[in-house]
Formats: structure tokens, C-alpha cells, sequence
């Protein structure tokens, strides 16, 4: 055999492990250029701070079985009716001493007890009158007819004392309300909640102010 030709059999004999290389780079994905990229080159950085640590990118979305019984809803159910949920506005003053909050169909105002009251009173200030007085003038505006009052205290106390306190503010806030509508066509609910339905904490004194208060709520455009 000739020097050529054994040089033809020993390069021949080296394809087969060279071509299974490149076969296995390509089943593993393995790209020998990511690794050794130089900046600009196109590649993306190691550390581009775009692109959290850990993470990897997905190339394809997964793929979903439809028929897979997990995904099926159980004989005999059905999909709830689609509705729409009400957008909630909520507007406070700064110290928290009224509350205003507005959706689609309802409105809802509430008061702080020292704005309307004395320490563990349900006698109502002299500058009552005015606030209440605002409130009555968005009842007009908005053609309410179905007034709520409802009054709600602190958890200082006993809680029946606040069931008497919260009826009683109350039923003061109530009184004065219905003399500035003086409207015959609009109907009231009182009550009196103690410190039932919490809006803030009871541990601090600033959420102990916020859940001593009156709220009138009623639905707006003369809904029901």
C-alpha cells in the first residue's frame, strides 16, 4: 500500500468520530460560539440585566391536552353568568374625618363621631349641621330614596353599650337628615352596629377614630 493511500484509509477512519461529534452538539443544543462571544458579536451577554439569573427563555408555549378529564367540568355543571363588578372611587380627607365612596349604582358617606358628637355623646355639635347638611344636598343630586343609617363605635367599652351609643348617634343623624330632605317619598334603615364592621384597626388610636363613625349610604338614580 502506498503512503497515500494509508493516509486515505487514516482520515477515513477519523470522519465517523468527527460527524458523531456534530451529532451530539446538535441533540444537547450546544452551541460552541455562545460561550466564547465576544461583545457585539450578537450573542447575548452572561450578565444582561434584562434577563433575571436562573431563568430561561421559552421558545415554544406548552402544549395543553383538551381532552384531559382534569381540564372537563363535571357532568351537569354549568358557567356562572358573565356580570360586571362595580368600580369602587374612595375619597378621604387627609385627617379621615369624612369618607366618600361612589360605585356604579350606590354612595356611600361616613362621618367620624367627633365631627357630629362629644366624647361619648350622641348629642350633635353645632358644626353637624352643615356636614349634614352636604350630604342631604347629594341625596337631591342623585335622586336617592332609600336612605341608610347606620352608626358603629370603637371595641373600647362594653359591646352592648356600643349597640345603645351607635343606635343613638344614629338615630340623631337620622333626625336632622330627614328634616333637611323633608322629602316624604324617601324611606329610612337605622341602626346601630357597635364595633361590628370594623374600616381600620382597633389597636391605634387614629383606627379607633376611623371606626367611630355615622354612615348614610343609599342607592343612586332611585334604584332599589
Amino acid at each position: 500500500m502506498t503512503t497515500t493511500a494509508r493516509r486515505r484509509t487514516r482520515t477515513a477512519g477519523r470522519r465517523p468520530a468527527a460527524v458523531s461529534l456534530a451529532v451530539v452538539l446538535l441533540l444537547t443544543g450546544f452551541h460552541l460560539d455562545s460561550a466564547s462571544a465576544s461583545p457585539g458579536s450578537g450573542a447575548p451577554a452572561v450578565d444582561d440585566p434584562s434577563v433575571p439569573p436562573g431563568t430561561e427563555p421559552v421558545s415554544t408555549a406548552p402544549e395543553i391536552d383538551g381532552d384531559n378529564p382534569g381540564l372537563r367540568m363535571r357532568d351537569g355543571a354549568t358557567l356562572a353568568q358573565s356580570r360586571v363588578l362595580d368600580i369602587v372611587s374612595i375619597v378621604e380627607t387627609e385627617g379621615g374625618e369624612e369618607r366618600r365612596e361612589e360605585t356604579q349604582v350606590s354612595l356611600k358617606f361616613a362621618l367620624q363621631a367627633e365631627v357630629l358628637f362629644g366624647k361619648d355623646s350622641a348629642e350633635l355639635t353645632s358644626r353637624a349641621s352643615g356636614r349634614i347638611a352636604a350630604i342631604a344636598a347629594e341625596i337631591k343630586k342623585h335622586n336617592g330614596r332609600k336612605i341608610r343609617v347606620f352608626g358603629f363605635t370603637d371595641n373600647l367599652g362594653t359591646y352592648q353599650h356600643g349597640r345603645v351609643l351607635s343606635r343613638k348617634r344614629a338615630d340623631a343623624v337620622h333626625g336632622l337628615l330627614s328634616d333637611q330632605l323633608n322629602d316624604p317619598a324617601v324611606s329610612y334603615e337605622v341602626r346601630g352596629y357597635s364595633e361590628d364592621y370594623p374600616i381600620a384597626e382597633n389597636s391605634t388610636e387614629e383606627g379607633r377614630r376611623k371606626n367611630r363613625r355615622v354612615e348614610v349610604s343609599f342607592p343612586t338614580g332611585g334604584a332599589n
